[in-house]
């Protein structure tokens, strides 16, 4: 089997684009991938052109072997944008393999654990009255692990961190006290804090309010979520924006991780991922993948989840409470459905997911950029 095609479709879908790439064979048999590199969609195009140079002819049957030469087939190696176009290719490539084997991908990954994938919920609203109706109406749907959004995060251009901890602090603990103890609450604060404004918040709440604390800082510094991680003993949901296994190697090895937010899509695909995960098995953490994108990327995540051990929940954007549109039934006829709060692991051949191309042929690029928050001061700070 060799490659003929490479093509790569950015498109609207909802309310982000998603970069779409499709792998083409002599034998006929394509794979699908996607990159998880958002608002830079086109910076990973010209990366996978790149690629393309030389993946023409190749077998994409060797999945891992082509993930070392596009990896190390430059002195400058590594970086998100050329881990997010490697994760769409390998992705697309094993996708290839299991459609020609006749097998999901999850038996090419060793075969699954379970049955079906447990997925969290976000809340849509800010910290209020209507956060808490929305997490009691998540769990009459059968969600039992919901993401609460810390506050600010819905507006799209100021962002002052001490207003946002004390309003969120307060509403999670009214939450966790009208909610009891069998759900599991986190927050998410998307790495718009400090070390000190983190650990305030986390010194505000009452001891069990909530079970996981995600991004709460930027990663590039991991000596600093040690300095956190001593100040408070939340479990630390971190991982998103890690590309590669080397970003994960602080993190697993001091221990300073509880939940492993792997992103398929931006982590080198299920060759690099499945690393990942049995490292964090070593250190008993469990994977919390982010699935912030299409239906690509959710069976992908679904796949992984099937196959290794150490699993909590899967992210789900598509929801009683949040619909984002990701998941466009007509771009994407055939595609993984949710059971109540799981996914069935599928066990038909490859992902499990058709695009209808021609449509996705005539949908539209937008250019868009995440906001660009600030300070009432006129200073920029984290999205």
């Amino acid at each position: 089997m060799k490659i003929t095609a490479i093509k790569s479709y950015p498109v609207r879908v909802g309310v982000r684009n998603q970069l779409l790439v499709k792998v083409e064979t002599d034998e006929g048999i394509y794979g699908w991938g996607e990159s998880g590199m958002s608002y830079r969609e086109k910076a990973v195009m010209g990366a996978i052109a790149h690629y393309t140079q030389f993946l023409l002819g190749r077998d994409p049957m060797n999945a891992g072997a082509l993930w070392q030469e596009m990896y190390r087939s430059q002195y400058f190696e590594g970086g998100r944008v050329l881990s997010a176009a490697i994760a769409a290719l390998d992705i697309a490539f094993h996708d290839i393999k299991g459609k020609a084997l006749g097998v999901p991908v999850h038996q090419l990954l060793g075969g699954r654990h379970r049955h079906s994938v447990p997925t969290f919920a976000t809340t849509s609203a800010p910290p209020g009255e209507e956060m808490i109706r929305q997490v009691r109406q998540l769990a009459e749907a059968g969600w039992t692990c919901v993401r609460l959004m810390a506050d600010g995060q819905e507006n799209e251009a100021i962002f002052e961190p001490r207003e946002s901890i004390a309003t969120t602090a307060d509403w999670v603990t009214r939450a966790r006290e009208e909610l009891g103890p069998e759900m599991v609450l986190g927050v998410e604060y998307h790495h718009r804090l400090t070390v000190a404004e983190a650990a305030s918040f986390c010194q505000k709440l009452p001891r069990g309010t909530i079970d996981f604390l995600e991004e709460p800082i930027r990663d590039e510094t991991p000596s600093a979520y040690e300095s956190l991680r001593r100040m408070t003993e939340i479990p630390f949901a971190i991982g998103e924006e890690f590309s590669s296994k080397w970003q994960f190697l602080p993190y697993v090895e001091r221990d300073i991780l509880q939940f492993a937010r792997i992103d398929i899509c931006n982590v080198g695909g299920f060759t690099e991922a499945m690393k990942v995960a049995g490292w964090a098995e070593a250190h008993y953490v469990d994977l919390m993948p982010h699935n912030p994108l299409g239906p690509v990327c959710t069976a992908a995540s679904v796949h992984l989840a099937a196959a290794v051990p150490n699993f909590a929940w899967l992210e789900c954007r598509s929801t009683p409470v949040e619909r984002l549109g990701f998941d466009d039934r007509a771009l994407f006829p055939v595609q993984l459905e949710l059971d109540g709060a799981s996914y069935p692991v599928p066990e038909g051949p490859g992902l499990g997911v058709e695009v209808d191309e021609e449509r996705l042929k005539a949908a539209p690029f937008e250019y868009t950029a995440p906001p660009m928050l600030r300070r009432r001061d006129g200073s920029v700070t984290n999205w």
